[in-house]
């Protein structure tokens, strides 16, 4: 396994609809500053080459931090960026594929809805798992809802760290207490926030003391 359970505590996904007048390079950093423990680029609609420009500049930025640097689903980005790994959907390449062209030292989330898909996912070399959603989300509006049942009885069924998503802010972050889960990853939680880096340092705290209870 690649991927420190620690890492999971406060993943950030990035996401450009709140960028306003900082660009996403100045937003991820803040992010780090105020203590996201990993990041996940997340780009639908940018060019190869704006993409891959993107990934290196934040690739860098993360390393200074010692913070594991993610790719949303792009593999070709993720490798010739050399990122620290790929997070994939179960819409997007299975697993196993992705584990085969990424090599066997690169970090390889995987998206799980049911405890079925969690164990093929970490069956196929996922080094974690994304689950969710776990509250209503207005960032993914096609994401399906995962009771906190569902999510108890995923983190019981997989020996790998599980990390919750959807939904999920400094009000309903302890909510998950008692889940089995190892850290949340936000979205607008952090990014539509009107200061990154205070709101990261909350949010860390929360998410610390939720895997407490």
């Amino acid at each position: 396994m690649n991927c420190d359970k620690k890492a999971m505590l406060l993943y950030a996904v990035t996401d450009r609809t709140w960028l306003g007048n900082q660009t996403l390079y100045q937003q991820v950093e803040a992010a780090l500053q105020g203590g996201a423990t990993c990041i996940q680029l997340r780009e639908k609609d940018l060019s190869h080459e704006a993409f891959l420009k993107e990934a290196l500049e934040i690739k860098e930025l993360c390393r200074s931090y010692q913070v594991p640097f993610i790719i949303n689903d792009n593999v070709r980005i993720a490798l010739e960026c050399g990122a620290d790994g790929i997070h994939v959907g179960q819409r997007d390449m299975q697993a196993a594929r992705v584990r085969e062209l990424m090599g066997p030292d690169k970090i390889l989330g995987v998206s799980a809805q049911t405890v079925e898909q969690a164990k093929l996912a970490e069956k196929n070399g996922a080094d974690y798992l994304g689950v969710g959603a776990v509250f209503d989300t207005s960032t993914k509006k096609d994401a399906n809802p995962v009771s906190h049942q569902t999510l108890k009885e995923i983190t019981s069924a997989v020996s790998i760290p599980v990390c919750a998503i959807g939904g999920i802010s400094r009000e309903n972050i302890t909510l998950l207490s008692g889940t089995g889960i190892h850290g949340v990853a936000l979205v607008s939680a952090i990014f539509a926030s009107k200061d990154i880096k205070k709101e990261c340092e909350l949010l860390r705290a929360l998410s610390q003391e939720m895997i407490k209870g």
